[in-house]
């Protein structure tokens, strides 16, 4: 009888062989590391040779270790700008945190950035005008207006932006944002309206209040 091919992925791991320098660790058989060396190879080489890749990259790392465990995401993210030059600022926002994204503004023009801000709902779209049902929102037989983060992209991207920082994007719409933002994008905050915008606390509560996600 053929035995079925299990593959778990990283989080599963545990060796941890990618923490060390090759051939320091033995990996397990799953890795994708060892299972695509030629994609691995393909994919140094981007880093290297592909010059703004390598200067996210670079300056990535290098804003990492000045703030370890020190900074503030918020800190990290006016010192990725800095480094990066980028002192043109845009902030996706939802209409719902409005007030969350008043406050970055004010940091941020108050770090010596230049900010511009967009919210989820720009132009009022209607949402039936994509074809959605009026029993498919989320109150039937008002109107709704689309989120509109390809507008938002598109809007930044007019002003000229250079960063562009996520607060509180729907599910969705964050991927729509990500995948139409002519500048490189960071996450602010993450949209979790059950939970106060901690996503990760259902994780951290699956073995208890919310061990039904895993059932």
């Amino acid at each position: 009888m053929a035995t079925e091919k299990v593959y778990a992925g990283c989080a599963l791991c545990g060796v941890k062989a990618c923490d060390e320098a090759l051939g320091t660790k033995t990996p397990p058989p799953f890795c994708h590391a060892l299972n695509n060396p030629e994609l691995l190879e393909e994919i140094r080489k981007v880093y290297t040779q592909n010059e703004e890749i390598n200067r996210l990259s670079i300056e990535s790392a290098r804003t990492e270790a000045r703030g370890y465990g020190e900074m503030t995401r918020v800190e990290e993210i006016m010192d990725f700008a800095r480094a990066l030059g980028a002192l043109k600022l845009g902030i996706a926002h939802c209409i719902g945190l409005q007030y969350e994204a008043k406050l970055a503004y004010q940091i941020f023009k108050n770090g010596g950035f230049e900010v511009y801000t967009v919210c989820c709902k720009m132009g009022s779209i209607d949402k039936e005008e994509i074809g959605l049902l009026d029993t498919e929102k989320v109150r039937p037989g008002e109107f709704e207006p689309l989120c509109n983060p390809i507008g938002q992209a598109a809007v930044l991207a007019q002003l000229g932006t250079q960063l562009n920082i996520v607060i509180g994007l729907c599910v969705g719409h964050d991927s729509l944002f990500f995948a139409h933002s002519k500048a490189p994008v960071t996450v602010l905050v993450a949209k979790e309206r059950v939970l106060g915008h901690n996503p990760v606390a259902a994780l951290y509560t699956s073995h208890s209040y919310y061990q039904h996600l895993k059932t």
